[in-house]
């Protein structure tokens, strides 16, 4: 196996003091940094006092960069992969360097951090449960909507990404396709004008007209309710929950809205079931 060691660090999302400690030391002594944007990444380097060998690895030269980094990485030398924000191959470049350098034989390591997707849902007041990562929907309409059409019958929480001058249009075919659901817009997580809109979709499209759209956005949305469940099969499936560990009170509301039933209704039933 080649000496050379490929970290996966997760940079801050916006806020610079989203950052780990494991993540700075791993900077201080890597030999190269590789950066989505070399201007953007300098500017956390320089916050931190990190002076580093810097390659350009944005996505339109991710193929033609992996060449150069693998041989680098065959040679010895240590190399950080980090994208302008968050997580380097989630919805960023980085996946065919990660992907190369495993069929290489080399040693990918993993240094976690920041993620707007997780932190936008860790807030959003929808079911964690289990979700769904889609990432950002095809740019032109009839494709949009033919993937939203393709997801809309998914019970589990959807969560994208989508960029500022496709969100109202995509809420739009959201409501149309997969009807007008709950869900919560998320812009600029931990930056200065982070905001988070909840309501139903229809709702959401009319903060929006009153607002400036601009940044970065995730969109979650509640996944399809399931329909024609009795009481008691609602019963069955909160003790199922309450036998892997989770409390009354957590799996009452759970199976309440994923079934749009009364959770005090299920809540003083289960306590006698």
């Amino acid at each position: 196996m080649p000496d050379g060691k490929l970290f996966i660090v997760s940079t801050p999302i916006g806020n610079l003091e989203d950052i780990t400690l494991r993540a700075i030391r791993t900077l201080e002594a890597v030999d190269i940094v590789a950066a989505e944007d070399t201007r953007h990444s300098l500017k956390l380097l320089n916050h931190y006092g990190i002076t580093k060998p810097l390659i350009s690895y944005w996505s339109e030269k991710e193929k033609v960069k992996t060449e150069g980094i693998l041989e680098k990485l065959k040679n010895g030398l240590s190399v950080a992969l980090i994208s302008d924000a968050g997580t380097p191959g989630i919805s960023d470049p980085g996946a065919v360097l990660i992907k190369k350098a495993i069929e290489e034989g080399i040693r990918v390591i993993p240094i976690p951090g920041p993620s707007a997707l997780i932190a936008a849902i860790s807030v959003s007041g929808l079911s964690t449960e289990e979700f769904t990562f889609i990432g950002f929907l095809p740019p032109k309409s009839t494709q949009r909507r033919k993937r939203l059409n393709e997801l809309a019958m998914e019970q589990r929480t959807l969560v994208f990404y989508e960029a500022p001058h496709r969100l109202s249009d995509t809420l739009s075919d959201m409501k149309e396709i997969l009807g007008d659901r709950k869900a919560v817009v998320a812009k600029e997580i931990t930056k200065l004008y982070e905001e988070l809109l909840r309501g139903n979709i229809s709702e959401i499209l009319d903060m929006l007209e009153s607002r400036t759209i601009a940044g970065e956005y995730v969109i979650i949305v509640e996944g399809k309710r399931k329909e024609g469940i009795s009481v008691n099969e609602a019963l069955c499936e909160i003790k199922s929950l309450m036998k892997k560990g989770k409390g009354r009170k957590e799996a009452v509301r759970t199976i309440a809205e994923q079934y749009g039933l009364s959770k005090k209704e299920l809540y003083d039933k289960s306590l006698g079931s």
